[in-house]
């Protein structure tokens, strides 16, 4: 019995010279895994992300309970603490006239988390002191009232005082402790998110 060669074939292999009779042959075609790009829905060409649903192959193979901590996996959506929040998002809360009042070394910190806020000494106590030069009279009401607007609902207040015609000053204290809590951070955070860029002076641009 005449003994019979296997030769892989590919358009990407030559067959050998040397002679070979036809009889002797039997070819057979290699598939050729050609990279395919893909995608499920709609005409993004770069593909779908995220996760899929399973083949029904995949449903018939229980490959689910396979899967490391298919079972005992314990799913949380967790609901992040004040501690996590920034100043501007957390709420004033209620302060006891027994409670401390903030002590420097810790109000000093907490200036990390508000910008343009600077500490004063005044009355026995201190203060967060911030200050606006605005483009005019109207432009300094405008921000008195956009101030007013965002504390409204906070129930803590600062002071504000309209200086020359376009200077705003604005003070925050605790007064029922004589200084400085958590409240008057988080509406001098509150404040810093007004936007003043149509307020303030225009910057000179030169040639």
């Amino acid at each position: 019995m005449a003994s019979t060669t296997h030769i892989p074939f590919s358009p990407l292999l030559s067959i050998s010279k040397n002679p070979i009779k036809k009889s002797q042959i039997v070819v057979y075609f290699t598939k050729l895994r050609l990279p395919v790009k893909t995608h499920a829905t709609g005409t993004d060409l770069v593909g779908d992300f995220g996760a899929r649903d399973p083949f029904p192959a995949e449903i018939e193979s229980n490959f689910g309970e396979k899967v490391l901590g298919n079972v005992n996996t314990e799913h949380k959506i967790l609901i992040p603490t004040a501690a996590a929040l920034s100043l501007s998002q957390q709420l004033c809360t209620p302060i006891s006239h027994l409670q401390q009042p903030m002590p420097e070394d810790e109000a000093k910190k907490m200036l990390f988390k508000v910008v343009g806020w600077r500490i004063v000494h005044e009355d026995g106590g201190i203060k967060l002191r911030g200050l606006w030069k605005l483009r005019d009279f109207k432009c300094a009401v405008e921000l008195i009232n956009r101030i007013c607007r965002v504390v409204e609902s906070t129930g803590h207040f600062p002071t504000l005082h309209l200086e020359q015609p376009n200077q705003v000053r604005a003070e925050l204290w605790t007064a029922s402790i004589g200084g400085l809590s958590m409240n008057d951070f988080i509406v001098a955070a509150k404040i810093d998110e007004i936007q003043t860029s149509d307020l303030v002076p225009r910057k000179r641009v030169w040639a």
